[in-house]
């Protein structure tokens, strides 16, 4: 992935992108939710990303602090306002969780507690065959798995680096070492 090929999805105001380094801070009230539970639509949240044509895998490091309530970041998939993904750490009920959206017409959320340095740590999207995989990891060697599940399909898709604050502004986001690549077609349970 060229990181300057990149572009945005809801800019925000604060954000410098040198030496394939992405800093970003969060404008007020981000998220990208349909629905589900609470009633209303977001499709406000910042994504710098690429439009890629069929399947992928996309891998990147994400570095923050997250402090307040629904502070997030992570990667997304996303093919228009109502089918999308989105997956990285979130701030919830005083406690760093691992969690996914996905949405097909309303959102669902799935989440579980996080394990590591919720300052640093490293994100991968694979989707291949229609199906979809997401994995985190601490260290950049161990990616185990925290979804698996279908995802429509498109001709094209945009994906990127996403983070969000629904209940404020100001989270400072650093994304690197990004990697978009043909998808590494491994095992299921293959960790690394």
């Amino acid at each position: 992935m060229d990181i300057k090929q990149g572009k945005w999805l809801n800019e925000p105001t604060e954000w410098t992108l040198e030496n394939d380094v992405l800093q970003v801070t969060t404008n007020n009230n981000t998220d990208f939710w349909r629905e589900t539970h609470y009633g209303f639509t977001r499709h406000s949240g910042h994504v710098f990303g690429v439009e890629v044509r069929g399947d992928f895998t996309l891998q990147l490091c994400i570095e923050g602090a997250f402090e307040q309530l629904y502070d997030q970041a992570g990667l997304m998939i996303e093919q228009g306002p109502r089918q999308w993904c989105k997956a990285g750490i979130e701030f919830s009920d005083g406690q760093f969780l691992m969690s996914s959206v996905l949405t097909n017409g309303q959102s669902d959320w799935a989440t579980g507690a996080f394990q590591g340095n919720p300052e640093k740590f490293w994100m991968r999207a694979t989707l291949e065959n229609g199906v979809l995989r997401l994995q985190y990891s601490r260290d950049a060697i161990t990616w185990p798995l925290i979804r698996l599940c279908p995802f429509p399909p498109a001709q094209r898709r945009f994906v990127g680096a996403m983070c969000c604050t629904p209940e404020r502004e100001g989270l400072k986001i650093r994304f690197s070492e990004f990697r978009l690549t043909k998808p590494l077609g491994k095992a299921l349970h293959d960790l690394s």
